[in-house]
């Protein structure tokens, strides 16, 4: 089915004046599609005006236990992700009826009094230290180098480093131009979400990789004119799926982790900074958190690692 025009309206003002991500706005679409359908199969489409917080609360618990029916189809306990993707939902609908609210379309939005299910507390996943300090040699026990020394070897190279020691998203990543990078002044300037731009500064490790790979890239495609900074050997920009590829071959010839993505390495960043004495309101303005909460989450790393210190050390531990 077609969503309501007002809906679409909403989903191009996300788009257009707030500036949402793609994923977002893509994200929020699905939710409204999902709805939108279950109120046509179930109250035959009643309007938007009469819709009440029972019927989103029947909407919600019917996605709860579609979820726990696929789980427990795998034999297997139910997921965080299930929490997470209600009040996915339920920030969707939230957005949307307070967009309706303002358009005059509902006296007052039944969002009110829908509560959703708790998250379970989780802690980032990082790499220790160590680890890291292996992205510039090879594992031990290996003669291998973890990049080659060609276009596609020093272009994973920059992936990893760039993720590590400038802790940008994904997204981020691919989003950089080489007017992005400002070498005279060793920063890099990155567009985040809602399109908030922010400067990371760089060190001369990352400041010398970019060079070189600015140089091999002359080489490997020469008059090269795209937009994108990072490409590959046939020219063609540097995609989502590439960075991940790079990212999960390389994290597991040096960590145990199971979970291997490129946010793990942001999640690093973040970690080591605040390890190592970093004012947290600046760690804030690197990873480009719009709350000082959002970023508090990396103090408990290093309260969980004091814990297990002095447990292990103290004699009344």
């Amino acid at each position: 089915m077609h969503l309501p025009p007002l809906a679409q309206d909403f989903l191009a003002w996300l788009s257009l004046e707030k500036r949402y991500s793609p994923h977002t706005v893509q994200s929020y679409s699905l939710d409204l599609h999902q709805f939108f359908q279950y109120l046509q199969s179930q109250y035959d489409g009643i309007p938007l005006e009469s819709v009440k917080a029972s019927h989103i609360k029947s909407w919600l618990a019917l996605g709860l236990e579609g979820r726990k029916k696929a789980e427990d189809a795998r034999k297997g306990a139910p997921t965080p992700a299930s929490a997470v993707t209600i009040r996915r939902k339920m920030s969707a609908l939230r957005s949307f009826f307070k967009f309706a609210l303002r358009k005059g379309v509902v006296q007052q939005s039944p969002m009110a009094r829908v509560t959703g299910p708790k998250l379970p507390e989780r802690l980032p996943v990082f790499v220790d230290e160590m680890a890291m300090e292996k992205l510039t040699q090879p594992p031990a026990g290996e003669e291998s180098p973890l990049f080659s020394d060609d276009f596609a070897g020093v272009t994973q190279c920059l992936i990893m480093r760039l993720l590590y020691h400038a802790g940008i998203r994904r997204a981020e990543l691919i989003g950089l131009e080489d007017r992005s990078v400002d070498i005279s002044n060793g920063q890099i300037k990155v567009l985040g979400k809602g399109n908030k731009e922010r400067i990371i500064p760089v060190g001369t490790v990352l400041l010398k990789d970019i060079r070189n790979y600015f140089d091999k890239r002359q080489e490997a495609v020469p008059g090269y004119s795209g937009k994108a900074m990072l490409c590959l050997p046939n020219g063609k920009p540097v995609q989502a799926w590439d960075v991940y590829r790079t990212v999960r071959r390389v994290l597991e010839r040096v960590t145990t982790l199971k979970k291997r993505s490129p946010h793990v390495l942001r999640h690093t960043f973040a970690t080591h900074l605040v390890n190592n004495g970093a004012d947290i309101n600046a760690v804030k303005e690197l990873l480009g958190h719009a709350s000082l909460a959002s970023t508090q989450v990396y103090t408990h790393n290093t309260i969980e690692k004091l814990r297990r210190v002095h447990k292990q050390a103290h004699p009344r531990g």
